[in-house]
């Protein structure tokens, strides 16, 4: 993470702002999503809110070559929850987000996985308390969501894309739910 004092004249002033801004890499956030049609979410300790949240898995990604995005997802997707991605499985990218734009240029891409299966036992890095793993059916993270237990900006925004693009919808998941 680089942090710049920057002068610059936007478009709509004639004179010069100074302006703090921090510069990081990029990342990347999936749902993975199990044959049954259940989302897999992370409940991961956050050491500047002091809390516990649950989130979609996510990732800083190293490089800027498209390669690299979805080798970091496999990489989160087995370190964080112990799943893999089945042979048949899907990667669909959901565009992406800042997280905040107002001090960061840093930005999220967002994707779906599915189906996906266990591969063995999550093996966080280091400096990742993952403290649960666990499946969620639609209406279970949408009604966390609303009740405010989800509060990770990544996982609002994976969300909201997925509901937005019409990738999941409330019906085709209550059939899954029967």
């Amino acid at each position: 993470m680089d942090v710049f004092q920057e002068k610059i004249i936007p478009p709509t002033r004639s004179t010069p702002l100074e302006w703090t801004v921090v510069r990081r890499k990029f990342g990347m956030v999936v749902a993975p999503i199990t044959p049954d049609g259940r989302f897999l979410l992370v409940r991961q300790e956050r050491i500047p809110i002091r809390m516990a949240l649950w989130e979609f898995p996510a990732g800083q990604v190293e490089d800027s070559h498209p390669d690299t995005i979805i080798a970091t997802l496999h990489r989160e997707l087995r370190e964080e929850t112990g799943y893999e991605l089945a042979p048949n499985a899907t990667i669909t990218p959901l565009g992406y987000f800042f997280s905040s734009q107002g001090f960061t240029d840093e930005h999220a891409y967002l994707f779906a996985a599915t189906p996906v299966i266990p591969s063995g036992q999550a093996r966080p890095e280091y400096d990742e308390t993952i403290l649960e793993v666990k499946t969620f059916s639609m209406e279970e993270l949408r009604s966390m969501i609303a009740n405010n237990e989800i509060r990770d900006g990544n996982t609002l925004a994976l969300f909201a894309r997925m509901i937005a693009t019409g990738f999941i919808t409330p019906e085709s998941y209550a059939e899954k739910a029967l």
